[in-house]
């Protein structure tokens, strides 16, 4: 049932490839993109159009490891810096993995912050 990691890694870009069929990020409403690796995790708020990184916000450079404390962080921030470009509304990209765990720590902590998707 498991698989391999490569099998696993395939599985998910295949599931971020028919996410992403339905959802693109405009200059009205840029996509929040979230990558989860295995030690951090990255958001970025992309606008596809023109094909450009508006703001991003990682676990990198810090002392935070990758645990749903730090996603919480990473969500408040990447709010912050989005309101802070003018964005406040914004298109949600899992980027393939399941709505669970960090992932959804990450989102709700952006809503809270003040992002509306």
């Amino acid at each position: 049932m498991g698989g391999s990691t490569k099998e696993k890694v395939i599985a998910r870009q295949r599931r971020h490839y028919r996410v992403r069929l339905k959802i693109k990020g405009t200059p009205d409403r840029p996509r929040l993109s979230v990558y989860r690796s295995l030690n951090h995790m990255y958001a970025q708020v992309i606008d596809d159009v023109a094909g450009k990184t508006l703001v991003s916000a990682s676990t990198l450079g810090g002392s935070a490891q990758g645990n749903v404390k730090s996603a919480k962080e990473v969500g408040k921030i990447i709010a912050e810096k989005a309101l802070a470009a003018d964005i406040k509304e914004v298109v949600f990209d899992r980027g393939g993995c399941i709505y669970h765990g960090r992932i959804k720590a990450l989102a709700e902590s952006a809503r809270e912050g003040g992002l509306v998707f």
